[in-house]
């Protein structure tokens, strides 16, 4: 049996074997003249255990049948999001890369099948630092994975990462994260653009805090006229409990509190405002809308 504090401190060094990640050229969903895709950078692999300790699991258990799923193990998608439009190519976070898990890491091969090389990438932004949103900057040889893109990410989330302190003031099973993360950020610091909550990051995307995932994570909004879509990084979740159940902690959130008042926060304006989502981690590439459901809230992609 894998603990939850042997399986974060694992991951970095791919002890958790998945089944190997599909490049995917995913939904489609334009904004204005935004066209985004959301593209395939594998699934991970990760045992219940990391999301649901403490948690009531017969109700877990009871919301995941719903979907056909199991609480013993859960393999959530990777999704990038490429926004393209006559100026811009710029992907909204790196994936995974080579050195995470081997079931991630598929994003160059989903790039490839629509047509977009790395040297195209004009800015990649970041949503936070965790390995399967950052590591992927980095090729195998160490050079920059998008060497023509300036690199954007939020002022609060740069500086913790980027803090020697982290390493030992993190929680110890994910202290392999912060090593991780202080690497590839120093590789970009001669390319980097920092930026605030509620700042305009790029024409049209405006960051929206979103702490609790990390201690710096951001959404971003995307408008064009009355349209709207939300960028949600992590910070929804990764699963169908967050969505019946958001005000309960999740093991994936450094501060459990505030992420799950960040998520619920969220939800409902994307419900209220019928603001179109995409999830990092959620079915169907990630597209779709929240609804309410019986004093909670579900998610239905543009798939169905």
């Amino acid at each position: 049996m894998i603990t939850r504090r042997q399986m974060i401190a694992g991951m970095g060094a791919a002890v958790l074997a998945g089944q190997g990640g599909r490049a995917v050229a995913g939904v489609r969903h334009d904004i204005g003249a935004m066209r985004l895709t959301s593209l395939s950078d594998g699934h991970l692999v990760l045992p219940g255990s990391f999301f649901f300790d403490g948690l009531p699991q017969d109700e877990v258990g009871e919301i995941l049948a719903r979907h056909g799923l199991s609480p013993d193990e859960l393999q959530p998608p990777c999704n990038v999001t490429l926004l393209q439009d006559a100026d811009r190519t710029v992907l909204f976070d790196a994936g995974a890369g080579a050195g995470f898990m081997p079931s991630a890491g598929t994003l160059a091969d989903s790039l490839d099948a629509v047509g977009v090389a790395p040297e195209d990438v004009t800015h990649v932004v970041f949503t936070h630092g965790h390995p399967d949103h950052l590591w992927g900057v980095l090729d195998d040889f160490d050079d920059l994975m998008f060497p023509e893109a300036t690199y954007m990410m939020g002022a609060a989330e740069w500086d913790y990462w980027r803090d020697p302190a982290t390493v030992d003031s993190i929680d110890a099973a994910r202290a392999g994260f912060a090593v991780g993360a202080l690497r590839r950020l120093e590789a970009i610091e001669d390319r980097i653009h920092l930026f605030r909550d509620g700042e305009e990051v790029l024409p049209g995307v405006a960051a929206v805090a979103s702490y609790g995932h990390t201690p710096g994570h951001m959404a971003f909004e995307l408008r064009a006229g009355t349209d709207a879509l939300l960028i949600g990084g992590d910070a929804i979740g990764n699963h169908h409990v967050a969505f019946a159940r958001p005000d309960w902690p999740s093991g994936a959130d450094q501060d459990t509190a505030q992420g799950a008042q960040t998520r619920a926060r969220l939800l409902d304006k994307l419900a209220q405002e019928q603001i179109a989502l995409i999830g990092f981690h959620l079915p169907g590439g990630g597209i779709g809308r929240v609804e309410r459901d019986d004093g909670a809230y579900r998610f239905v992609t543009e798939e169905m």
